[in-house]
């Protein structure tokens, strides 16, 4: 339905944007959300540009709180800069494993939590608070510029994993450290650094949830009516 840009034309423009997706189309969309994972493993496989680019340009149509757009994507191949990327996650990987008793600490430390180096890239995701000025609807929410860049990451896991391509966001990483690696500026925000490839396989469940780290909360638990902790409607079935 779209050039490579991810621009649409003519009648699939109008069909696209024109109300409820064709069927085929919608299922795709919610299978796509129910099919990402949190990516760690990865094949020896580089990525084509014009897949790279579908997938940034899907990120950079997301929405924006008064279309400020304060993302920028630093797309990282060096393994020079990687390696570097990787010092600092083995740096706090240990430091934060001990907040945990044991065997709790060795669960933690038996996790792969990243596949800096064997992802063919890694992209930073950032944030620029002072991008367009005096933004429209951010004055009473101005942290509104990271909840959009926030916005810019799922949209990008999602066309990814529609290219068949896994991401895996690295957040046991100290900002200051990663802002020098980078060179990023001191008022620009490092919001998300993330490990893009082909993926060894998609897993069935999160690994947190595989692993007994975690489990994901009932819907119904997440659903409040009208004001905080009031009884919840009941709601069929979010898969049907």
């Amino acid at each position: 339905m779209c050039d490579p840009d991810g621009l649409s034309r003519g009648e699939e423009h109008e069909e696209l944007f024109g109300g409820r997706f064709p069927e085929p189309a919608r299922k795709a969309v919610f299978e796509a959300i129910y099919r990402r994972r949190d990516v760690r493993r990865f094949r020896n496989r580089e990525i084509a540009p014009r897949v790279l680019r579908r997938v940034l340009n899907a990120a950079h149509h997301a929405p924006s709180v008064g279309f400020m757009q304060p993302w920028n994507f630093i797309v990282i191949r060096s393994v020079a800069t990687r390696r570097r990327v990787k010092e600092l996650f083995e740096r706090e990987r240990q430091a934060a494993a001990c907040f945990y008793d044991e065997p709790r600490r060795s669960q933690y430390l038996s996790l792969k939590l990243e596949g800096i180096l064997e992802a063919p890239l890694n992209l930073c995701i950032t944030c620029d608070p002072t991008r367009g000025g005096e933004v429209l609807g951010r004055n009473s929410m101005p942290e509104t510029d990271v909840y959009s860049t926030c916005l810019a990451v799922e949209n990008l896991w999602l066309a990814a994993r529609a290219e068949g391509l896994g991401v895996g966001w690295v957040s046991i990483l100290k900002t200051a450290w990663l802002r020098e690696i980078l060179a990023i500026p001191p008022h620009v925000i490092p919001v998300a650094y993330l490990c893009m490839g082909f993926p060894e396989r998609f897993e069935q469940e999160p690994l947190l949830q595989t692993e007994d780290w975690r489990h994901r909360r009932p819907l119904e638990s997440a659903i409040m009516s009208e004001q905080w902790q009031l009884p919840t409607l009941p709601y069929p079935n979010p898969i049907d």
